[in-house]
Order: C-alpha cells, then sequence, then structure tokens
C-alpha cells in the first residue's frame, strides 16, 4: 500500500476522528528532546476534546509519570506490557498488566539470559539506559546511548531474541523483546474498551495514529488513518505494514501537523 502525503486525508475523516494516539521517541521527540511543539500539539488536542494516549516502548516508570503528568487520557508502555491511567478527580491512578505478577518475574529470568547473549555476541550493543524502569521487556540500545550499529548487527539482536522464543521489535532507538502474545494494538484495545467504552474494530476508522518505525507497524496496518512522521521513510523497506499517509515533517513538527489538521477539523 503506497503511503499517501497527509494532506490528502479526507475531510470527511478528519471530521470523524475522536482518538489520537502517537508513539513517543522520534514522533513526538527529537534528538531526544521532547519540545513544546509536541507538548502545546498534545494538550491542543485534549483541548479541543479529543481522548489523547501515547503508545509506546519506553518503560514503566517513565509511563507513570506520563499518565500523571503529561495532558493525556492514559498511555499504554513497553510495547503493550500495560497501560496506565490517571483519573485526576479522584487521584488515582489505575494500572493494568497483560501478565501476572508471577508471569513477569519467570519472563525476567529467561530475558536475562538473553541479555547476556545479546552482550556476548554483538559488540557494541547496550542494555539500554532506562531498563531499571522496565517491568516486563527487555530493551537492548543500538543507537540512543552508544554509537549506532550497522543494520546488519541490529537484525542480529533480533535473532538472538527470537532464538530464544521471544518476541522482538525494532524501535528508532532499541530491540524490544518480550515473551507473550501482547502488543500496542492488543493492549491499545483493552485501554480504549476499559477506559472509554471503544470498540476499535468496530469504529477504527475515529483513531488516528502517529508513528516513525516497525514497532508501529501492528498500529499502522491496522488504523487506516494512521500516520508516519516524515522519518518514517527511513525505515520504508522495513514496514511490515506502513502508515496510510505521511507527514511532511519530521518528528515533533509531523506530529504538530496532524494535530493542527484534526483540530481544525472541529472548528
Amino acid at each position: 500500500m503506497a503511503m499517501r502525503p497527509l494532506e490528502e486525508m479526507p475531510a470527511e475523516a478528519r471530521r470523524d476522528i475522536a482518538v489520537v494516539l502517537t508513539d513517543i521517541d522520534d514522533t513526538l521527540t527529537g534528538h531526544g528532546r521532547l519540545p513544546a511543539k509536541a507538548y502545546t500539539a498534545l494538550e491542543g488536542l485534549k483541548q479541543a476534546g479529543f481522548i489523547v494516549a501515547p503508545i509506546t516502548g519506553r518503560p514503566a516508570g517513565w509511563c507513570d509519570l506520563i499518565a500523571r503528568q503529561w495532558p493525556v487520557d492514559g498511555v499504554v508502555g513497553e510495547n503493550g506490557a500495560f497501560y496506565f491511567r490517571h483519573d485526576d478527580e479522584n487521584r488515582k491512578l489505575t494500572r493494568y498488566f497483560a501478565k501476572s505478577v508471577r508471569e513477569r518475574a519467570d519472563d525476567a529470568t529467561r530475558l536475562d539470559e538473553i541479555r547476556r547473549a545479546v552482550l556476548a555476541e554483538i559488540p557494541g550493543a547496550t542494555v539500554a539506559a532506562d531498563q531499571p524502569f522496565r517491568i516486563a521487556d527487555l530493551a537492548i540500545d543500538f543507537c540512543e546511548d552508544v554509537p549506532p550499529l550497522p543494520r546488519s548487527e541490529v537484525l542480529k539482536i533480533v535473532a538472538i531474541f527470537e532464538r530464544f522464543g521471544a518476541t522482538a521489535k525494532i524501535s528508532s532507538i532499541h530491540v524490544n523483546g518480550w515473551f507473550g502474545g501482547y502488543d500496542k494494538l492488543s493492549t491499545t484495545r483493552r485501554f480504549l474498551a476499559d477506559c472509554f467504552g471503544l470498540d476499535i474494530d468496530r469504529d477504527r476508522s475515529r483513531v488516528a495514529f502517529a508513528g516513525d518505525s516497525p514497532n508501529d507497524s501492528p498500529m499502522f496496518g491496522f488504523f487506516p488513518n494512521s500516520v508516519g512522521v516524515a522519518n518514517v521513510l527511513d525505515f520504508k523497506d522495513d514496514l511490515p505494514a506502513p502508515p496510510s499517509y505521511v507527514a511532511k515533517g519530521r518528528g515533533a513538527q509531523g506530529f504538530a501537523e496532524l494535530a493542527d489538521m484534526l483540530i481544525t477539523a472541529r472548528r
């Protein structure tokens, strides 16, 4: 399927969207920073009445803060390991996990075997700096805090995860691996049903998703109004499913394009 310019999204489709979901790294951020443009876009969407939620590979520790302090309605983290939603009125944080405490403990032992194998077999790879704040997956850094590894080495990291029977996904900065059948899409489905009574299988056209890399492909392939910020084109040959549309801008600039377009369509 060809990726079309974002401006070609039909006016009727724009007006029908009620939920905006977004990846974080290199979709809202640039060079590891969250610029004012991205945060303002999130806030503008929330104030305009959209349901807004990041859908990210980032860890539970970060997601606790995001759910509490960002202008969002919740967050799905660690590629679907959980969702968090903060009830501001009652000052209560709801936490849903795809796997039990016991299952996660068992998985941690198996993931540690993978960690040792990756570090022994892939020179230059390291465990991601945010690993201490994770509860369900293993993140291997291939370019965030280390010199970028060649594509061939990144694929070898994926192969090691798969050798141990784990799921592995490539983001713009990490290879994330876990045990279990969940992903960004499955937990997004649960989050929107539990918290808002939305059936995304019935109402998928009412959802826009923004992302930038191969681990966003489950979302790109499912939602007809999926949008890649321009840097998604860096991965155009590695996307199992591409987005329907592509913004002109990279990262935060591209997300702001989407936000402005949707807010304008409501006026």
